[in-house]
């Protein structure tokens, strides 16, 4: 239906001649952040989020800020509050309550972190002291992934994507320091070159500071065998590929893909024999090229190596010197961040990623109005209403196909603000004042749970997220996403604002999350979660023409110069962006029943649901964390969510009067939209 518009022009007259608080609050939107000068017809970002970017300072502890980020930080101050809580009134000992306190509060005693220094790791490098011959090497490797520490390779118990009514063990690729292989092996890239010297002089401070009298050589055999790795792994791109990374191997068949390693020893180590008789292995060169190391790698390199390992899994947790050298690199050098968080900040992140459902009852129970998941409810089935309507009408999609994307559509299951079961913390044990301990024993629990789910039948009841995580996510094993309650807030959703920013803001990300369970990876899984074909040649032909189309857009933008976003690693976030932002309009359009939609503060609905949309993703980010995410995010930056996202909208087109010779202007036939 052909809606009356209010022109580009007239609506930031409007917006600015007499905004009134009431009128801000009914719209939703922030008129100050509006910037006029700029049409939104040929930068619709700089519009919306213009003056704000030029307003706005990324704080000096964070390597980007935006409005995820502003959320985020929402969440910490109410999570302090009730750690604050927690601390004062701990309750009986044992209890989740006296747990969440133990945590916190031996993060927060610097005396006894300084006094220990690097001496609780004597236990755990005594082990790799003992190691005398590679035939060891499975023991070893067992003793620090139940410790939580990495290696070169993880071994995690999931649903098996061929049988997902049933878990498996996913044997991947891991061991590296940096956030990429790219890091070690472009030697054409200066930026990642001087990162990777930097790396090798931060590894020899810490190792000279544990007490290593020979830090600068060990370094240099660190680093050669985190580069062996990373040359034997695959790249971020062809592990997005779930059909080639599901490879079932026997476990007598480890030998032939991967020797000089002794596999039965490490299955029977791990409690994974005689449970199990096979893994699923994600990426079998990279097993292959890890045999290779350990057959031509000195024993004595493999001990620093691993030394290294233990050293940089606990240094967050050390004193005060140790903490302060790792976050010069971690977060000055790879991110640019000047200033470490706050250590209440650090602490909470700890407690709460150690006991998160335990903290997570505690949030719901204060911070989410009973009235909020109700009403998300009904936001969600109006998406899987609209998404419904449009896989009907899509005319790149035959029957066929149709009936299977419908069948997983209904499948698909809500997770919304809170899990209906919570986690048991009774096995876990807490001290007061010995962080290292509490380190241990949170990652040994977490270790032990993982395994206890061998043989079992896959609980689809179990979330992957924290209610108080402000994020989001899709499970194609589980067809079900998650939206937790700290997501339900302001900006991201008032429950007494006009639904076109609600839509805009949070509406989105049921679009998104839903879309993610049809885009180029999630595709490939059904109605069940079982990775399977459910397409015909000519529809699944016609699907990845469209998505070639957002790959060679998304690779155009260069968020830092000579740093370009990689189109195939960021695709399923991009068609998550585009289809989740093409079925949020029809959703509003369908919650107006047939109504033009109200203009509030001289917007129309229309123009405020993707003005909502453009707010989401307003962020500023350091180069250096812009360059690392580019290297190992499947998420385009903010910016480029936002302006690549609504160029290809038709509703975009229409709302804001967009046409040949303006800067947003794409023409149709280089518009996609895949659902």
């Amino acid at each position: 239906m052909k809606r009356t518009l209010v022109s580009a022009a007239c609506c930031a007259l409007l917006a600015f001649s007499t905004p009134t608080l009431h009128a801000q609050q009914a719209s939703g939107i922030d008129l100050k952040t509006l910037d006029t000068s700029i049409r939104p017809q040929d930068d619709f970002y700089g519009y919306v989020n213009g003056v704000w970017t030029r307003n706005t300072d990324i704080p000096a502890d964070k390597s980007t800020w935006g409005t995820y980020i502003e959320l985020r930080e929402t969440a910490q101050g109410q999570l302090r509050t009730l750690m604050d809580a927690a601390v004062k009134h701990p309750g009986k000992p044992g209890s989740d309550t006296h747990k969440i306190a133990d945590l916190y509060t031996s993060f927060m005693n610097d005396k006894a972190r300084d006094a220990a220094g690097f001496k609780p790791l004597r236990s755990d490098l005594a082990h790799v002291a003992a190691l005398k011959d590679k035939k060891d090497l499975p023991a070893l490797l067992v003793y620090l992934q139940r410790n939580g520490i990495q290696t070169p390779f993880s071994a995690h118990i999931a649903p098996d994507a061929q049988d997902p009514e049933h878990y498996t063990i996913n044997v991947s690729q891991s061991g590296l320091g940096l956030p990429d292989r790219d890091y070690y092996l472009k030697d054409d890239d200066a930026k990642l070159k001087a990162v990777r010297a930097k790396y090798l002089t931060h590894i020899e401070t810490m190792l000279a500071m544990s007490g290593d009298k020979e830090a600068a050589a060990h370094a240099v055999q660190i680093l050669d065998v985190e580069t062996r790795l990373a040359a034997a792994q695959w790249t971020r791109v062809q592990m997005r590929d779930p059909v080639k990374s599901y490879n079932r191997v026997a476990f007598d068949q480890f030998a032939a893909l991967a020797p000089a390693f002794d596999w039965p020893a490490y299955f029977s180590a791990a409690g994974l024999a005689p449970k199990e008789t096979s893994a699923v292995v994600r990426q079998p060169s990279f097993l292959t090229g890890f045999a290779d190391a350990v057959a031509n790698v000195p024993l004595e390199s493999w001990k620093s190596y691993f030394n290294w390992r233990i050293i940089e899994s606990y240094a967050s947790y050390l004193d005060s010197a140790a903490v302060k050298e790792r976050f010069a690199f971690e977060g000055t050098v790879l991110r640019g961040v000047p200033q470490s968080e706050p250590q209440w900040q650090l602490a909470l992140r700890f407690t709460d990623g150690a006991l998160g459902d335990a903290v997570g009852k505690l949030y719901v129970e204060r911070y989410l109005p009973p009235e909020t998941k109700p009403r998300v409810m009904a936001m969600f089935n109006n998406f899987v209403a609209s998404f419904k309507d449009g896989i009907d009408k899509l005319d790149w999609m035959g029957p066929e196909t149709k009936k299977e994307a419908q069948l997983k559509l209904a499948a698909l299951k809500p997770n919304i603000a809170y899990p209906e079961k919570w986690r048991d913390y009774s096995a876990m044990k807490t001290q007061p004042n010995d962080l290292i301990a509490n380190v241990r024993s949170a990652r040994a629990w977490s270790r032990a749970r993982n395994l206890e789910k061998l043989g079992q039948t896959v609980d689809r009841e179990e979330w992957s997220m924290t209610p108080q995580t402000v994020n989001a996510s899709y499970n194609p094993s589980l067809n079900a996403i998650t939206i937790p309650a700290a997501i339900l807030q302001p900006p991201f959703f008032n429950v007494k604002a006009e639904d076109a920013v609600n839509y805009g803001l949070l509406g989105i990300t049921f679009g998104h999350e839903i879309s993610h369970a049809f885009d180029d990876s999630g595709s490939q899984y059904d109605a069940k979660g079982r990775l399977r074909n459910w397409w015909t040649v000519e529809d699944r032909t016609a699907f990845k023409a469209r998505a070639a189309g957002l790959v060679k857009q998304y690779g155009a933008y260069s968020p830092v110069p000579g740093y370009f976003i990689n189109g195939e690693l960021t695709l399923g976030e991009n068609i998550g962006d585009n289809s989740g932002l093409s079925i949020t309009y029809k959703a509003y359009q369908r919650s107006l029943g047939g109504k033009p939609s109200p203009v509030l503060d001289g917007l129309t609905g229309e123009q405020r649901l993707y003005i909502g949309f453009a707010m989401k993703w307003r962020a500023k980010l350091r180069p250096e964390a812009a360059i690392a995410q580019i290297k190992s995010d499947p998420h385009s930056p903010g910016e480029f969510r936002a302006k690549g996202t609504v160029m290809n909208q038709p509703g975009f087109y229409e709302a804001f009067g967009i046409k040949p010779g303006d800067l947003m202007y794409l023409p149709p036939e280089q518009r996609v939209i895949m659902w």
